[in-house]
């Protein structure tokens, strides 16, 4: 059985207005440097115990892409349950933001605790938080990680190996489509051990009628050699 006892780094070391700032410029912020490399390697060696996992999905039976996943089991693993609690409070005031400028009567409250509470009262009783692994070839189609009614707009992967050592390509992409406009692309530039928080599936504008909707979705590009591993904090349970 794996320790999963590694500490993430403290929040306190990010800037978090300037964390809210880039959420509401493109839909997605970095936190750099949040698990070291031993606990990242730790963390990919999950993938081959079984212990930690309720489910297992190979991408390409559903049309996913290629590469496959394993949704954690409750309880999770420490380092996860540590992950999950301390960022939910971080981003609830950008959630909330974000609702009230779309007009959204949707209220999020204090800890992750109570909101997984009323997930449950909504059916939703299945932890979303996943390890994902990419070899040679794969990747994962453009999509949103949307798994009931319940759904908290924003989400976080951990990039677990190193670009350039551990694989390449796979590089982590984002796409925004704006009513009446064409998608735009963005790739985010991740180092082993640095995170990226980004919307679930739509955030806000701000147009010249006042707020407007535009979805996002995301995906990995296609691995072109080694073995990447990524960590997903997802805030809602699913159905």
């Amino acid at each position: 059985m794996p320790t999963a006892s590694a500490a993430p780094a403290s929040l306190d070391v990010y800037a978090w207005p300037e964390v809210q700032a880039s959420l509401d410029q493109q839909g997605w912020a970095m936190l750099p440097g949040l698990l070291d490399r031993d606990t990242c390697d730790e963390v990919s060696a999950w993938y081959d115990t079984g212990a930690w996992f309720r489910s297992r999905v190979v991408m390409a039976r559903h049309g996913f892409g290629q590469g496959e996943y394993q949704y954690f089991a409750y309880p999770l693993p420490p380092l996860v349950a540590t992950l999950r609690e301390t960022l939910f409070p971080r981003l609830t005031p950008v959630a909330r933001a974000w609702n009230a400028r779309l007009g959204i009567d949707t209220a999020y409250p204090e800890t992750l605790a109570d909101y997984t509470a009323a997930c449950h009262a909504a059916g939703q009783l299945r932890p979303t938080p996943l390890l994902l692994r990419y070899r040679e070839g794969d990747f994962n189609a453009l999509h949103q990680d949307l798994y009931g009614t319940l759904v908290f707009p924003l989400q976080v992967a951990v990039l677990l190996s190193e670009p350039g050592r551990d694989f390449t390509g796979g590089e982590f992409v984002l796409t925004e489509q704006r009513p009446r406009m064409q998608s735009r692309a963005e790739v985010v530039p991740l180092r082993q051990g640095d995170a990226v928080v980004f919307a679930v599936h739509h955030r806000p504008v701000t147009g010249t009628r006042g707020a407007y909707r535009v979805n996002l979705r995301h995906g990995v590009s296609r691995i072109r050699s080694g073995l990447r591993h990524t960590l997903g904090i997802i805030f809602h349970d699913a159905t």
